[in-house]
């Protein structure tokens, strides 16, 4: 459970501005996104890999 203290005189916009850059911190959505449907494990290693060649490959760009 998330809590938020808020301090005297805090305007409730800032408060929820924190409370929702802290829930996205915590994953809770992608986590529950993930859950919705299953993915075979083949399937997640194969995206992993992918992404992982897609950000070698902007890294290389850079250093060109």
């Amino acid at each position: 459970m998330l809590i938020i203290p808020i301090k005297e005189g805090e305007n409730i916009d800032r408060a929820l501005k924190r409370f929702k850059r802290k829930f996205d911190r915590t994953g809770t959505m992608r986590q529950l996104r993930s859950r919705k449907q299953f993915t075979k494990p083949s399937v997640v290693r194969r995206a992993q890999i992918q992404k992982a060649q897609y950000i070698q490959g902007l890294r290389d760009q850079e250093d060109i």
